[in-house]
């Protein structure tokens, strides 16, 4: 029966055989990922996607192009799993660049003994997130290596998108004056990661904020068009994207601590470990930097959004002495300090 897991492994788990191009790859092919994909291009089934010049033409008149790997542990977490995750994260590196999310790419790398039920979940999950991202995964590939040599499952996804002429939105475009704005509460992945692995104990009800950005980015965009610099926050978190914007722009950052949007239960994971939320992942949050003139239309915006319920000002953009460039946290007594970004990882494998 189409869409079931019979016929493709006799103990419900990947085998060796399932990657060797034979009649148990075949069976995975169609049984697990054309059944969830096949749809418009992924459904011909060639060595490759065809996309319509003229439709993305009639879209814009940029080409944006993004590749990324997806490697969590554990592969199925509070709010998602891997798939969520490979899907969200590759869309939204196309829409905070102000592109329209057009098609991915997905290739899986499996290791023998994985469960098919999972592979199932993983799949599903994308489908999910793609169909809720309005995108569609039209071509892939699929490796098998023996137990061991990968841990379950690795995903990389690939994405295009098209940019409108009016959109010029770059990490360097910061100005003198502009403010800073997040969408919503820091370091929810990165903390909901750490407690899914169980290594501490922690009971929490925090889930992953997993999320595909581009309809929150094109609302954004309606009310305020000339949005100078957008970054998602992911691996090393909203302070990684202000350091980033620092560096590039010259300019020092100040950020006042008591606007920093994080929940209670990110807080109290961050006291027992010593963190600081600005460093842990997000998967469902942007950094976006806009003319002062239209701060409090974009924050409105973000708001009206369902992803931007809890979007706050954060912080403004000044000139630097010396135009290095730098991120300065001031906290509610006035007080300030330089952010420097950590030299090794926080937390290992939280994408």
């Amino acid at each position: 029966m189409p869409g079931t897991l019979t016929g493709i492994g006799v103990d419900g788990r990947i085998t060796l055989a399932h990657g060797g191009g034979g009649s148990a790859m075949r069976a995975l092919i169609d049984k697990v990922f054309l059944s969830a994909f096949a749809q418009g291009p992924a459904a011909v089934q060639e060595d490759q996607a065809r996309l319509d010049l003229a439709a993305l033409s009639a879209r814009g008149d940029r080409l944006a192009f993004t590749t990324d790997a997806f490697v969590v542990e554990p592969l199925e977490f509070p709010g998602g799993n891997i798939g969520t995750l490979a899907v969200c994260g590759t869309v939204n590196d196309l829409a905070v660049g102000g592109a329209s999310p057009v098609a991915l790419s997905a290739a899986f790398v499996l290791a023998e003994g994985l469960e098919l039920a999972l592979l199932r979940r993983v799949v599903d999950a994308m489908a999910q997130s793609a169909a809720q991202a309005g995108v569609r995964i039209v071509t892939g590939d699929t490796k098998v290596v023996p137990r061991h040599a990968c841990d379950g499952l690795f995903v990389t996804t690939s994405g295009v998108g098209v940019i409108r002429p009016q959109y010029n939105i770059s990490i360097a475009a910061g100005q003198v004056g502009d403010v800073v704005l997040v969408n919503g509460t820091l370091g929810d992945h990165g903390a909901a990661i750490l407690c899914a692995r169980g290594d501490l104990a922690l009971q929490t009800s925090l889930q992953s904020d997993c999320a595909p950005l581009n309809t929150l980015v094109e609302t954004l965009l309606h009310a305020v068009p000339d949005v100078h610099c957008m970054r998602d926050a992911t691996r090393g978190g909203v302070a990684g994207v202000l350091s980033e914007l620092a560096e590039a722009s010259g300019l020092l950052v100040k950020v006042h601590e008591a606007t920093l949007p994080v929940r209670p239960e990110v807080e109290g994971v961050c006291e027992i470990l010593g963190l600081d939320p600005l460093f842990l992942a997000n998967e469902g949050k942007l950094v976006a930097v806009v003319p002062a003139s239209h701060a409090q239309r974009a924050l409105a915006a973000m708001q009206g959004h369902p992803l931007g319920r809890n979007a706050a000002v954060i912080g403004t953009l000044q000139a630097s002495p010396g135009g290095q460039g730098g991120v300065q946290i001031v906290n509610e007594f006035g007080g300030a300090r330089v952010l420097t970004m950590p030299s090794g990882e926080q937390l290992p494998r939280i994408c």
